[in-house]
């Protein structure tokens, strides 16, 4: 029976994407963070206008922190929580902390529920999450005391204490929460470096491997072809025959150095490449029933290599064999058959060193995304089917 071996190519298959998501988040949320908190506390600050409360300074501070915060988002969205920025709000903050006795109504002082409180949580966290600890650490530092002072200014050393404590926990959280985020982040970034790095050099040893099989192929379709049915003595003595091959070898070999060197081409006529294949085995009996096929060049190229590295292993193998070469399509399928009546082999025997069907057949067709399937059995011939699948 049959023995059948079928190769099919298997379909060929970021940066610091890390660190971008880290600063989009850090930066998207802290600048909503600022335009919230800074909304809510210009209605919250206004509502309660009770002596010592001065509306001659409560007015134009909160017109002015109200713009800050406005500005602070639309520009930490476009470029980013700048260091500048980072600085601003840390003033603008500290500012209004200090100024507490002023801005802020006795009632409502006590329980860390005044709107400078919430103001001055909402500048130390943003700190801690857009700038580096070396840097944000100090502001909070800052911001903390000069809500002390103010709190303590205004009457209240109560609330001086207990939002102090409070601000120095959320900056401390903030910023452990950040630098472990950052830590890992980095990790992961790097080990992302090294697998595109790996991926890369693993690309461009792929495509000398690759570069080097086609060449080894190229070579074994031409000049070490000739060289070995002369060596196998298919070839007596001079021959006309075998310097029209050497010059057609010749030949080929520069076609294929100029075709790697030219750009790719558009669509070529299959059959006309076949045609010209068998004009370099002109010793061989050849029927060919080819069918009008376009296909791309580089299709082309394979499929015609392919069928002729076939025929020449029966002018090589098979002496005295009859070939049948078959063209057809079938949908999207086209199919290119080489079958001949030789004395066949089986298969599974083919030493792994041995070049021919392996590379210059089922090699050369997996590049283009085809598949070749070799069918022989010792005393039944040999039949190779080329397969290949796209839309032209």
């Amino acid at each position: 029976m049959p023995v059948v071996a079928a190769t099919t190519s298997p379909p060929a298959p970021l940066d610091q994407p890390g660190a971008g998501a880290f600063t989009l988040v850090f930066t998207t949320l802290p600048a909503l963070l600022r335009l919230t908190c800074g909304l809510v506390a210009a209605v919250v600050a206004l509502a309660v206008r009770t002596p010592p409360v001065r509306v001659g300074l409560l007015v134009p501070a909160v017109a002015v922190l109200t713009a800050w915060s406005v500005w602070y988002a639309v520009r930490a969205l476009r470029h980013g929580a700048t260091g500048p920025l980072v600085a601003g709000d840390v003033a603008l903050t500290t500012a209004a902390a200090l100024a507490i006795p002023w801005l802020v109504a006795p009632e409502v002082l006590p329980g860390e529920v005044s709107w400078i409180a919430v103001l001055a949580s909402t500048t130390v966290i943003n700190a801690q999450a857009t700038s580096p600890a070396r840097w944000s650490i100090p502001a909070a530092l800052l911001v903390t005391a000069g809500y002390a002072a103010g709190a303590t200014a205004a009457g209240n050393p109560v609330e001086a204490r207990a939002h102090a404590v409070t601000l120095l926990v959320q900056a401390g959280i903030t910023a452990v929460l950040t630098a472990v985020m950052r830590s890992r982040i980095g990790r992961a970034d790097a080990a992302f470096a090294d697998y595109q790095r790996l991926a890369r050099e693993a690309a461009a040893a792929r495509a000398a491997r690759d570069a080097e099989r086609r060449q080894n192929r190229d070579l074994h379709d031409t000049l070490l072809g000739t060289l070995t049915m002369v060596g196998l003595g298919a070839v007596p003595g001079p021959s006309a025959t075998l310097r029209e091959r050497c010059a057609a070898d010749l030949r080929a070999l520069a076609a294929l150095a100029d075709a790697r060197s030219a750009p790719a081409a558009g669509p070529v006529a299959l059959d006309d490449r076949l045609r010209a294949a068998l004009t370099r085995l002109p010793d061989l009996p050849v029927t060919a029933t080819l069918a009008p096929c376009v296909v791309p060049a580089e299709v082309a190229g394979a499929l015609a290599d392919s069928a002729a590295a076939a025929l020449a292993n029966v002018a090589r193998h098979a002496p005295g064999a009859h070939a049948t070469l078959r063209l057809a399509r079938d949908a999207e399928t086209v199919v290119v058959e080489v079958a001949d009546d030789g004395p066949g082999f089986d298969p599974t025997t083919v030493p792994a060193h041995r070049y021919g069907l392996r590379e210059s057949v089922i090699g050369r067709m997996s590049t283009v995304g085809g598949r070749a399937e070799v069918t022989s059995a010792p005393g039944a011939g040999t039949r190779i089917r080329l397969e290949w699948t796209g839309g032209y």
